[in-house]
């Protein structure tokens, strides 16, 4: 039995409900997380192999428990390589150096804007050397995300086809080789699925916005752990105001129960089964309608949904296309929606090529349609969590029994924190004192010093 560690939030066989998810961050503070480690365990758990979640407990204190523990640690990663990440990134790097099995990192992408000026390198570049060398040093190969980071790591000194490969996100590779997306009527009254970003340009949320005006019967699919909070509790807001983002709870698309989020992926996918379209600015959101086998529209708003866009063919209009006259009815009569078929094959060739060089077993060792898959098998034993719907669709019941569920667990994270704060206050004024008595006898011990010094030049 081979046993793998994987860095993710939680296993596809945890149940946890939201008030858990909540507080643990089991998503890693965006849901679309969930997905591609879904993908991962579903192609790497063969009947000789467990897969245990780090949780994202990445100290490399637990170096050693890891070395005795595991054969392997895979590492999926999204757009790592960026300046908010770095603290994460150094530790590890320094878990990785401990290490003495083999690391595989899958999917890792750099953050940067649409048109990334990649000469002109990045605050953080020493710490992605640092960290792809480390990393090389327990595997053969990393997996890229797509071409521009591809083509940053070439920047930083690494070689392509020998150090890095781009492999695209592992989420499209969920179901294996073949990609089947379903020819659907659209009309007005089609169930349509919803994904935005407040991080997305203005043009692109008002477009979305007037597409859920032009489709009543649609379905807001948010990613955020903000507003996963927003959903299961009613509060706190995820921003003050906006006329184009359902940002609070008295928000129509919140009011009228319009909102799902979910806590587990299988769930997710058998809803977009049900929707004749998916659309909006998330990567994820419409990765997994991919999957699912629903046309799907992306709107990308940077290099690391850029880069996978193109990579994969999903079916995308740049921003830059949008304007304020744009109906979304004209885009599902100019789209392809059966794009990202297209280059499925290849891209899933180049994915388990990958996987072989580095030495990790898989579902398609010896077929592309295996007749037994372990992650299945154990999922069809299990009661998973439904979608959270919004508060306001809940009994008085269901309302108080959220409550009672999540701020106990929010006051206690709070009194948490509030002893960690004291001891660190604690330390640093016990660090003070010792600073301020050191001080004191450097003072006096110069003032000695420069006294004998004066004395032995006055009696010469």
């Amino acid at each position: 039995m081979k046993n793998i560690l994987i860095r993710a939030g939680m296993s596809p066989l945890d149940t946890f409900d939201a008030a858990r998810m909540i507080v643990d961050n089991s998503i890693g503070g965006n849901v679309g997380n969930l997905v591609y480690a879904y993908s991962i365990f579903r192609t790497l758990m063969t009947e000789e192999t467990t897969i245990t979640p780090d949780y994202y407990n990445y100290d490399p204190k637990r170096a050693d428990e890891i070395n005795e523990k595991y054969d392997c640690y895979i590492i999926p990663l999204a757009d790592a390589f960026r300046e908010q990440f770095v603290p994460s990134l150094r530790k590890f790097t320094k878990l990785i150096k401990k290490l003495k099995i083999p690391v595989i990192v899958i999917g890792v992408g750099l953050r940067a804007p649409f048109e990334p000026k990649l000469n002109e390198g990045f605050p953080f570049d020493k710490d992605v050397k640092d960290f792809v060398s480390a990393v090389l040093e327990k595997s053969s190969m990393i997996g890229l995300r797509g071409e521009i980071t591809s083509k940053y790591l070439s920047g930083l000194g690494f070689r392509e086809g020998i150090d890095h490969t781009v492999i695209g996100c592992p989420s499209m590779y969920t179901f294996g080789r073949e990609l089947h997306i379903r020819e659907t009527n659209i009309t007005k009254d089609s169930i349509v699925s919803v994904n935005s970003s407040l991080l997305s340009p203005k043009n692109v949320l008002d477009f979305i916005t007037r597409g859920m005006e032009e489709y009543p019967n649609h379905y807001f699919i948010p990613q955020w752990m903000k507003e996963m909070k927003l959903v299961y509790a009613g509060t706190p807001s995820v921003a003050k105001s906006s006329d184009n983002y359902p940002v609070k709870m008295s928000d129509p698309t919140y009011m009228n129960d319009r909102v799902r989020f979910f806590l587990n992926v299988p769930t997710w996918l058998d809803f977009l089964r049900q929707a004749d379209l998916s659309f909006g600015a998330r990567l994820h959101g419409n990765i997994t309608a991919t999957i699912a086998g629903t046309p799907s529209i992306l709107l990308p708003k940077d290099a690391r949904m850029r880069e996978l866009a193109e990579y994969h063919s999903l079916t995308h209009v740049m921003a830059n296309e949008i304007t304020d006259k744009t109906k979304l009815s004209d885009l599902i009569e100019k789209v392809d929606f059966q794009s990202p078929t297209k280059k499925q094959g290849e891209n899933f060739d180049k994915y388990i090529s990958f996987l072989n060089k580095n030495n990790v077993n898989h579902i398609y060792k010896d077929t592309m349609t295996p007749a037994i898959v372990p992650l299945e098998e154990k999922l069809s034993k299990i009661e998973l969590q439904p979608p959270l719907t919004t508060i306001s669709g809940c009994t008085l019941e269901e309302m108080v029994e959220r409550w009672e569920k999540y701020f106990p667990f929010e006051e206690k994270k709070l009194a948490d924190k509030d002893k960690i704060i004291k001891e660190q206050r604690k330390r640093i004024t016990e660090q003070d004192k010792a600073l301020k008595y050191y001080k004191g006898t450097l003072n006096r011990k110069s003032v000695r010093l420069a006294l004998k010094t004066a004395n032995m030049f006055a009696s010469k």
